[in-house]
């Protein structure tokens, strides 16, 4: 019989393993060991243990990976089985003939293990459903705030869990803290340390508070249904909930508050009330349109300065609410040439000024190119708030615009352009050229000059600079970068 230590990782046990296989050790032979037993699970497997033999002494064995994915799940979960019962699966794909030993679900093997990967696919759901972070503190370098969740799983599934958490929550600085294992993740790098106990943890804060609000705010007493609530969450897990303790309370409420509801008349919701400018604006918005500028004197009588504030103050579609700022146009307000993007970059939404990311290196290279002075130009975006998606660590991903928020944000780039009246208007890529001419364009068939005279004396079609920057290096996006910068050259001939 023979002795072999395993730590906590899943890679532990496969490298025992492959080495027990490659040496020709039988599962009865085997006795396997949680090195949690003798001494630190992070610690290398003890002497006595077999070592990883060289690749002249092991026969290549191929396994399905559908084993591996199997494993791996299983081995999450706690019932001290499954290194052996594992092992003998291995065994029995390889050496013992039986390659298609997993598509026999009525074997007792492959249905334990089958089993443990259910559990732990159940856990890792209801460790996203039930993780709640408290916020602990500020970075003092950095400023970013820290966050910190308790959470007991019933299996050790942290490390196939905290991909979700490390996507959903890319841009802030949290820790996840069970008793076997704990995640950290600092937005740009996720590390491991062992686990804590439950006093280690701090107490409440007011984001608990916070979470018992909203949690009363959406219960719906005419929609309960305890034995399918007690289903979804089980009361294992209500001791971590924060807003678990009102459980109880509006349950018992539910009756009386179904009764009462039925017994009040329904009354009329209140008026939302508007910022009177933006309200005007709206009224205005199905009827303002590029031919109509002269026609509107209250917004063209405002200077960009007044402009600005008021459009820091727009609240009418939801972009505002998941960025930084309103990022407004900059440049002379008698500026010759006018360029209206599409909206605001990471970069942007952070700093407040249009075009100082990547694609306005871009754009302001090109135009020094083409013979224009960046500082003498007028730059807006069609959309004044950034649009964006978790990307990959701090970094937000761009998204565009729906038709909706490019049609809502009209008002402002139209202001803009009543104020500025440009002699050249320079629209770069589709949404800024849908917003300011009302139709769909495809700059790839229309690029180059427009005869827009309502707009404009000249108005030039052209890439957005993003564009350019998305073709791969070679000579596609050497050909799109000299004709970006001919359509630019255009804006002198005026």
């Amino acid at each position: 019989m023979r002795s072999v230590s395993f730590g906590l990782g899943f890679e532990s046990w496969r490298d025992q393993a492959r080495n027990l296989l490659a040496r020709g050790v039988p599962p009865e032979e085997v006795d396997w060991t949680d090195a949690a037993e003798g001494g630190s699970l992070f610690q290398p497997p003890e002497e006595d243990s077999i070592a990883i033999s060289t690749p002249a002494e092991e026969q290549c064995w191929r396994v399905p990976s559908a084993f591996v994915n199997l494993a791996r799940m299983a081995w999450a979960h706690v019932d001290a089985r499954r290194p052996a019962v594992l092992y003998r699966l291995l065994w029995r794909l390889t050496r013992g003939g039986e390659p298609h030993l997993l598509h026999v679900p009525t074997d007792a093997g492959v249905r334990l293990a089958e089993d443990w990967r259910k559990a732990v696919a159940r856990d890792i759901h209801k460790m996203h459903s039930f993780v709640r972070f408290r916020l602990v503190g500020t970075d003092g370098e950095s400023g970013r705030e820290q966050f910190v969740a308790w959470f007991e799983p019933p299996s050790r599934c942290v490390r196939l869990a905290v991909p979700f958490f490390v996507k959903r929550f890319a841009g802030m600085d949290w820790s996840i803290l069970t008793p076997d294992e704990c995640a950290h993740w600092d937005g740009e790098t996720l590390h491991f340390t062992p686990g804590l106990p439950k006093d280690r943890v701090p107490g409440e804060d007011s984001l608990d508070a916070l979470w018992r609000t909203y949690y009363r705010s959406i219960f719906n007493p005419a929609r309960l249904k305890v034995a399918a609530m007690r289903h979804e969450m089980p009361l294992k897990y209500w001791k971590n909930l924060p807003e678990a303790r009102l459980i109880p309370e509006l349950i018992a409420e539910s009756q009386p508050r179904m009764e009462t509801m039925l017994e009040t008349p329904g009354r009329e919701a209140a008026p939302v009330p508007r910022n009177a400018y933006i309200h005007q604006l709206l009224k205005r918005h199905d009827e303002v349109f590029a031919e109509t500028i002269p026609a509107a004197p209250d917004l063209a009588a405002l200077s960009l300065e007044e402009l600005h504030k008021a459009a820091a103050c727009c609240r009418v579609c939801p972009l505002w609410e998941r960025a930084t700022r309103t990022v407004n146009g900059e440049g002379p307000e008698n500026a010759r040439v006018m360029v209206v993007g599409e909206q605001p970059g990471d970069q942007e939404d952070l700093c407040g000024k249009p075009f100082t990311g990547p694609a306005g290196q871009v754009l302001r290279n090109a135009m020094v190119m083409a013979g224009l002075e960046p500082h003498e130009v007028y730059l807006t975006n069609a959309v004044k708030h950034f649009k964006w998606v978790p990307g990959t660590g701090r970094r937000r991903k761009h998204a565009t615009p729906a038709k909706a928020e490019v049609r809502q944000c009209h008002p402002w780039v139209l202001a803009e352009l009543a104020r500025v009246r440009p002699a050249v208007l320079v629209l770069l890529g589709n949404t800024a050229a849908a917003s300011l001419l009302g139709r769909e364009v495809k700059v790839t068939l229309e690029r180059g000059l427009l005869q827009v005279p309502e707009l404009a004396e000249r108005v030039i079609l052209t890439y957005h600079p993003s564009h350019l920057l998305r073709l791969p290096e070679g000579t596609s996006r050497e050909r799109a970068m000299a004709e970006f910068t001919a359509d630019l050259a255009l804006a002198l001939e005026a």
